[in-house]
This record gives C-alpha cells, sequence and structure tokens, in this order.
C-alpha cells in the first residue's frame, strides 16, 4: 500500500499516542499474589518500541498479527512484540537505548539488547515472515504485529500470562488493552486480524468483532515452545494455516 509522508507520520503518530495512552493507564494498576513483579517495556524500553511504531506503523495494513503479552527474552528485553533481539536488530534494523524498570526482577533482568538468550516464539514467528516476504520493509507493506496487553507478570521467576490472573485484576487491564486495540485497528485498517494462540483471538473478537463489523479475525498457532504441537514444525503450520484462512 503506498501512503504518502503527511499521511504516513499520522498514522504512526496516532500509533504512538495510543501506545502512550496504554504504557499510562497500565502504569497505575496493582496485582497481588502470586504476583511479584510486574514489568511494563512500554516504559523502560519505549525509545525501541517508539522506533517501530515510527519505522513500520506509516502504513495502513491488510493484516495485524496479535499476541498475548511481552516474551521474558523478546519483548521484556527490547520492547518490541516478539522483539527477539537478533531479529529485531538485524532484520527490522533497529536498535535504541532500553532502561532500567522502575522496579526491576532480579530473577528476570533487563538486559536490552546484550540479552544473550533467544526468544524461541519470537525466532519462529520473524523467520516465517522472513522466509516468505524477504525484507522487514517487505513484510511491514501490509502487515504488522501488535501485543495485546504490554505487561509481563512473574511469580519471580517464573512467567504468568494475563490469562492467569483473577478476574478482579484484569478487568481494569483488558479495559485498557481493548481501548488500545480499538485505537490500533481504527488507524491501520486492516482486513484481517490474527490472534497468535487462541488468547488473543478470543480477546480481538470481544473488543473488536462490534466495532468493526467488516473486520475478519482468525488465529494461528502460538509458536511457543511450551506447545508440543508447535514444535513439530510450526512455520509449515503457521503457514497453512494462513493459507486455509485466506489471508496469504
Amino acid at each position: 500500500m503506498h501512503t504518502d509522508g503527511a499521511v504516513a507520520q499520522d498514522l504512526s503518530s496516532r500509533l504512538v499516542a495510543a501506545a502512550q495512552a496504554l504504557r499510562d493507564a497500565v502504569e497505575t494498576l496493582t496485582f497481588g499474589p502470586p504476583i511479584t513483579h510486574v514489568l511494563n517495556p512500554l516504559d523502560y524500553a519505549w525509545a525501541p518500541h517508539e522506533a517501530y511504531l515510527r519505522g513500520f506503523g506509516d502504513t495502513e495494513k491488510r493484516v495485524v498479527f496479535l499476541g498475548m503479552n511481552p516474551g521474558p527474552f523478546g519483548m521484556v528485553q527490547v520492547g518490541i512484540p516478539f522483539g527477539e533481539v537478533a531479529a529485531v536488530r538485524d532484520w527490522m534494523g533497529i536498535v535504541a537505548p532500553v532502561a532500567q524498570p522502575r522496579t526491576a526482577n532480579p530473577h528476570r533482568p533487563v538486559e536490552g539488547f546484550d540479552c544473550a538468550r533467544s526468544e524461541v516464539s519470537g525466532a519462529r514467528l520473524w523467520a516465517l515472515f522472513r522466509a516468505r516476504f524477504g525484507t522487514a520493509q517487505a513484510f511491514f507493506q501490509e502487515h504488522f504485529v501488535l501485543n495485546y496487553c504490554p505487561l509481563a507478570f512473574f511469580d519471580r521467576a517464573r512467567n504468568v500470562t494475563p490469562d492467569k490472573l483473577p478476574a478482579a485484576e484484569t478487568a481494569p487491564l483488558y479495559a485498557a488493552c481493548n481501548a488500545h486495540l480499538i485505537a490500533a485497528i481504527e488507524t491501520l485498517s486492516p482486513e484481517w486480524v490474527i490472534g497468535i494462540g487462541r488468547f488473543a483471538e478470543a480477546q480481538a473478537r470481544k473488543a473488536l468483532s462490534g466495532r468493526f463489523p467488516a473486520l475478519r479475525i482468525g488465529a494461528i498457532l502460538h509458536p511457543s515452545p511450551a506447545s508440543p504441537v508447535a514444535n513439530r514444525g510450526w512455520a509449515a503450520q503457521a503457514d497453512a494455516q494462513l493459507t486455509a484462512l485466506g489471508v496469504w
């Protein structure tokens, strides 16, 4: 899709404003045991996140992929959804300063672009896109990747996904996440939203179906190594799912 300079700047600026609003909204939320640490990469890793939005969020998209929340070795480190360091640095060409969280988790330190561990989910996701489209510029011309929830939750070293939190805590969290997702979809005007995993698909349907009746919503298998199915050739399975849906 071609977008002229003024429109491109407006689109990316709208995404930045929506992300800033989400960042600020979730900062006020509190979470009880067993959660010991909550990390908000939209705060301490804002520089690379803004670079991602401004660099690749400057066109309307045909497809928006939606993940759940930051992984400990991906977005937690570099502020970009499924942010496997090598993919972000070498494929997207993004390197930017990452500060320390206000309340650091010593069990899961933030090392930014110096993080030596690979985020397996991110490595799998971006490798699929790289194999199909070649360059990041070609992929992002009509595609984008967002996370539904910007916060990472930990029980010391253990990653806790938002679907495991009590409803009293997720109600205000999901309200902020829904508002951000609606703003992003209004900005990017996609034909498709594809949940990366069933949780993201379900949240997208709840937030978007009534508001965007023409929007098509589907899902692909999550690339997490915790999934035995995903460990049996995830890329081929995801490609087949996207082809069957008619996305690719």
